[in-house]
């Protein structure tokens, strides 16, 4: 099973970016995408963004992560 996780670029440096999602940061790769910018989300699987997505499908995306995050905790 794959699974891609939405983050939002905070940093550009060529290919390198560095996102981030709830206060975590991570450095990934940006190349796989077309012209990258400082705020946009993306999907982020194995340190690659593999595609954009608009700000609103990744904060329902990032809702729906915290949601089963919570109900793993018990």
């Amino acid at each position: 099973m794959c699974l891609a996780v939405p983050l939002r670029i905070q940093e550009i440096h060529g290919s390198d970016a560095v996102a981030e999602r709830d206060g975590v940061r991570r450095k990934i790769k940006v190349g796989f995408i077309a012209d990258p910018k400082v705020g946009d989300y993306v999907m982020v699987h194995a340190g690659f963004a593999i595609e954009k997505v608009e700000e609103q499908q990744a904060l329902d995306d990032l809702a729906a992560f915290r949601e089963f995050e919570e109900a793993l905790r018990g």
